[in-house]
């Protein structure tokens, strides 16, 4: 692979939850791509201190049309949702919800987390699927060693394991640590298309290299990929893939559809306290608002925009 077929992505710094907003970076969507397979939503933050950031308090909110991917690499967050879940998510444990026709969460750390640090995911429902019933699962997957990195695949296949996390698209989803000078080869789906999310440390993918908050980008055709820790420290990244999304989706606040139409609907139900959303039981707060649409029209965007 050439240095050219590496595209390297930055991310925008932006607020999260509301009045009590914490910092991430967001790394998808933006212009130049809104999809890498399925994956249409990478946060990245931390680490910080919550002594100084206030940690993450995201109030009771909806989503439609999608599938959350919690991951942590330090740190504590309390799960609650409408299906009545309460869970925690840990560092090395994924935690996935599926809010097709309608589900609402509140995320919050917990008051024995000092450090916070992680990533959010969100993935895209194909159409046949976009209203599946409210869902939640939980998974700890073991670590594989490979020639100096240590690989958790949290969704899909990769390096001989597999995750039993069900998705509805085919996916891969996988933390990546490497040893100093460590380089791996690790073969992947070729029909995939594949982004790498460094974390930290410096890492060089197929001749491209990659710093904290960079997302590498390799599309279809590649039966394997190259990477290699350049530093003298361990470097760490996730890396996500899927086979191109073919769909055209409507993405507003925590919403996915194919229209406008939709989205509204979304957002009238959400600010009617309707049943479609559910209940979130148990959260020290209000709600969060909906953000007002805006006056024209929502566009529909695909993989490149």
């Amino acid at each position: 692979m050439s240095h050219a077929e590496v595209e390297v992505l930055t991310a925008r710094e932006v607020p999260l939850g509301g009045p009590r907003a914490m910092t991430v970076r967001r790394t998808l969507p933006q212009r130049s791509r809104s999809l890498i397979g399925a994956w249409c939503f990478a946060d990245h933050y931390g680490p910080d201190e919550v002594a100084t950031s206030g940690g993450m308090d995201v109030a009771p909110h909806p989503h439609i049309g999608l599938q959350t991917v919690s991951w942590l690499f330090t740190g504590e967050i309390e799960h609650r949702d409408s299906l009545g879940t309460h869970a925690l998510v840990r560092p090395g444990e994924v935690n996935l919800m599926t809010g097709g026709h309608g589900i609402s969460h509140s995320e919050v750390s917990t008051p024995a987390t000092t450090l916070l640090h992680g990533v959010q995911l969100w993935v895209a429902l194909p159409d046949a699927h976009r209203h599946a019933p409210r869902d939640f699962q939980h998974h700890v997957p073991e670590p594989v060693h490979r020639d100096g990195a240590e690989i958790r695949v949290f969704l899909g296949t990769l390096a001989g394991t597999t995750s039993p996390v069900r998705t509805f698209t085919p996916l891969l989803g996988a933390e990546l640590r490497l040893a100093p000078g460590a380089t791996v080869t690790l073969p992947v789906d070729p029909a995939f298309e594949h982004g790498l999310l460094v974390d930290e440390g410096t890492l060089d993918l197929s001749g491209t290299s990659l710093h904290p908050a960079d997302l590498g980008y390799v599309a279809p055709g590649r039966p394997a990929l190259t990477l290699t820790n350049t530093a003298t420290t361990p470097a760490r990244a996730v890396l996500l893939g899927g086979p191109p999304f073919g769909e055209e989706i409507v993405m507003w606040w925590n919403f996915i559809a194919r229209t406008d139409e939709e989205i509204r609907q979304a957002r009238e139900d959400w600010a009617a306290a309707s049943d479609r959303f559910g209940e979130v039981k148990d959260y020290d707060g209000d709600r969060l608002p909906a953000p007002e649409l805006p006056t024209t029209r929502l566009r529909a965007r695909g993989r490149v925009r």
